[in-house]
């Protein structure tokens, strides 16, 4: 069984870090899930892929992956750009684009 740790990003819709400080343990489905023919729902036998476990550390993560003899793959979190602009430059001269007020 293969799983994937990872560190989820945080939410585009808000501005906050909320949830993203843990490390998610992930099982992979092994199999394609397929149509069920009676209701068409997407239907798996598989119930892991329905599992996700958290842990505060990565090393925690993959100490759990090791113990239980999955196979695993370690996704790091891309690095944090941060773009600091001062609010003045909403009101420059120069500014390119559409004043839109």
């Amino acid at each position: 069984m293969r799983v994937r740790i990872y560190q989820p990003a945080r939410n585009t819709m808000q501005s906050g870090k909320g949830r993203t400080k843990q490390w998610v343990v992930q099982f992979v489905a092994p199999v394609k899930r397929e149509p069920d023919p009676l209701m068409g729902w997407t239907s798996s036998n598989d119930t892991r892929q329905q599992v996700t476990l958290k842990f505060d550390t990565k090393e925690e993560a993959i100490a759990y992956a090791q113990r239980e003899g999955y196979a695993y793959t370690v996704e790091e979190p891309a690095p944090k750009r941060l773009e600091i602009k001062p609010y003045a430059d909403n009101f420059r001269y120069d500014r390119v684009g559409r004043w839109t007020h």
